[in-house]
């Protein structure tokens, strides 16, 4: 009797476990995930808030335009000085019922509003789901383009310098060609023309282990922290290191990453142990 009711009561959390995985945490709203930094050569005085968004796979049911509305006030709510998106905009799933056109969802996005600007680069399946543009292996993907159209700036190897001191750089996606990438670090770090700090863009956190010092902050985003994620650690991670850059903040003899979890889902629509999240990070705290 006792070894039924533990076989039911094990069963029955199980249960529990995957309803809240697949049916409660891939529609939940966002948490607020804030990083406070002060990066090796990050000059004293200069505080700067960046919102980041991660991964939003738009596409109804599991991220309806109303969900990404939501996402863009709760963002906007931040007061941050930038907002950047780190890619991988459209759904991959196949319980996506109703895909959204680029223009949809960069018509919501274009509510986002920062004072230095809202900042975007390309994902792999940015890349990966545009056959056009995997054709010809050059150009924007189409998601940029309608990003651009509504005033996103988007950043594909490439580094823009601000008035308040320091530098802007975003990456194109490293395995946009499987294997090959259409980044180029060394390309994107070569427009950098003084000494002030970098904060570089870069959608799968991979290229961290090859990043120089010269580079104060990379955000990173595509593992979704493993969509499932617990203890700390994620079973499958879309990353040749495994857990080492699967979610959250790695430092590396004075080097920042921050891993974002992203919002939306990919292949299976589950998440546990690592919810939708919008991340600020805040430097010179």
């Amino acid at each position: 009797m006792i070894l039924r009711r533990t076989l039911l009561g094990t069963g029955l959390l199980g249960a529990s476990f995957a309803a809240y995985g697949f049916g409660v945490a891939p529609f939940a709203d966002p948490v607020i995930t804030r990083y406070a930094l002060a990066p090796q050569a990050w000059p004293e005085g200069l505080r700067l808030r960046i919102a980041v968004l991660a991964d939003l796979h738009a596409g109804a049911p599991l991220m309806d335009l109303e969900r990404v509305a939501r996402i863009v006030s709760a963002t906007n709510a931040l007061g941050a000085d930038m907002t950047v998106l780190l890619g991988d905009y459209g759904p991959v799933s196949r319980l996506v019922s109703q895909p959204y056109a680029p223009e949809q969802v960069a018509a919501v996005l274009a509510r986002l509003r920062a004072p230095l600007g809202v900042y975007a680069i390309a994902g792999n399946h940015d890349w990966w789901e545009d056959k056009a543009a995997m054709e010809r292996r050059s150009g924007r993907p189409e998601w940029l383009v309608a990003l651009a159209r509504h005033d996103i700036t988007p950043l594909q190897n490439e580094a823009r310098r601000f008035a308040r001191g320091f530098w802007l750089a975003g990456l194109d996606s490293q395995v946009a060609f499987r294997p090959r990438g259409a980044d180029d670090l060394p390309g994107t770090l070569a427009q950098v023309t003084d000494a002030a700090p970098v904060i570089l863009l870069a959608h799968e956190p991979d290229i961290f282990a090859a990043m120089p010092d010269r580079v104060a902050l990379t955000l990173c985003g595509h593992t979704h922290g493993g969509q499932v994620r617990i203890l700390g650690y994620s079973p499958r991670v879309p990353s040749r290191f495994g857990n080492r850059y699967a979610y959250g903040r790695v430092s590396d003899g004075g080097r920042e990453l921050i891993v974002s979890g992203g919002l939306g889902t990919s292949i299976l629509p589950v998440r546990f142990g690592v919810p939708p999240e919008i991340v600020e990070v805040t430097l010179g705290a």
